[in-house]
Formats: structure tokens, C-alpha cells, sequence
């Protein structure tokens, strides 16, 4: 044997006998294609065992991490008030077609030993007393109802606040008396 031979220099076919021929196409890729396939499930694999020890690790072992405390509900205390009673009856009429009779008897109320807010609605009396009046004949008889009472009473006490009072502040506002009668 000759060196040519083994390293079939010339070409000759028939000097190897373990000649394959070459895969060509899909063939030939598949081996690389199995390759990315197999590192992409390695990669997934990876990752969701990566998640499952992250979530327990978080969640201690199911426990909620946000712990909602058990409090019980707020018994506050309601706060006292000192009572301005002085304004009295006041009697009006409504602003209906067919006006009705109003006679308001309300009482404000006031931070407890504010004897500023005393002295001032002392000093207001006759304006308070144009105010309900005014208040209550510019309302209809509709506007008066007793489940109307609470969005009333938020009004004069806004009303009073900001356009009448300078340093007092009206905490409530109670009605002694809230009468709407018809007139004939």
C-alpha cells in the first residue's frame, strides 16, 4: 500500500470501501434542530422549578403574606357640644306655588368651653335668626321631609361656617321643632 492510498488523493471511488453518502435537507438539520429543542426544555424545565421554589419560598408554605388583622369594631366616644339655644322659634313660609308654613325651632352646636364661639353667636343672634328664616322660605315643602333632615342640617352648618361665623365653628345642628303645615 502506498501513502496515496489512505488519503485518497486522487479521487478514486473505489478505494474506500466505508464511503457514506452525504445527508442532505431535513435530514441533515434534524440533529441540530433535536439540539435547540433539547435546550429549550432544559431552559423551561429550568425555569418553572425556579417559580415553584421562588412562590413557596414567599408564601411560607401557603400562608397568605398579607396578614388582615382582626380588630374589633370602633366604639368611639361622641363628643360633647355646648347648645347655642337662643335663636328660638322662627316662623316662615315656603317657596311653593302654594306656600306652606314652616316653624323651625334649632339649636346649635358648638365645641364644648369655646367661650369664643359662645360670645360670637351671642353677638350674631339677629343674624342667625334672618338666616333660618331665609334659609327655610327659600326650601320647598319636599326639601323639608324628615328623611331630608340630615342633607338640612349639613347645609346651615356649611352655610353657617362660611358665610355667617368668622371664628366659631358649628359642630351639629339639632331642630327642637320642624313643623311643614299647609295653608288653606
Amino acid at each position: 500500500m502506498s501513502d496515496n492510498d489512505e488519503l485518497d488523493l486522487e479521487g478514486d471511488d473505489s478505494a474506500g470501501m466505508g464511503a457514506q453518502k452525504k445527508a442532505s435537507g431535513l435530514v441533515a438539520a434534524l440533529p441540530g434542530m433535536l439540539k435547540f429543542v433539547a435546550i429549550g426544555l432544559a431552559a423551561l424545565i429550568v425555569i418553572i422549578t425556579v417559580s415553584i421554589i421562588t412562590h413557596g419560598v414567599i408564601n411560607r408554605g401557603g400562608r397568605a403574606q398579607t396578614a388582615i388583622p382582626q380588630v374589633p369594631a370602633f366604639q368611639g366616644v361622641r363628643p360633647t357640644f355646648s347648645a347655642f339655644t337662643a335663636i328660638g322659634q322662627v316662623r316662615t313660609t315656603t317657596n311653593d306655588p302654594v306656600p306652606f308654613s314652616v316653624v323651625v325651632d334649632m339649636v346649635v352646636h358648638f365645641d364644648l368651653n369655646d367661650n369664643a364661639a359662645q360670645t360670637e353667636l351671642t353677638d350674631r343672634l339677629h343674624e342667625l335668626r334672618d338666616f333660618v328664616r331665609f334659609f327655610f322660605r327659600s326650601k320647598r315643602a319636599d326639601d323639608l321631609r324628615p328623611e331630608n333632615e340630615p342633607r338640612l342640617r349639613a347645609e346651615i352648618i356649611e352655610h353657617l361656617n362660611t358665610r355667617i361665623l368668622n371664628s366659631a365653628r358649628v359642630r351639629n345642628i339639632t331642630f327642637n321643632q320642624l313643623d311643614v303645615v299647609q295653608l288653606h
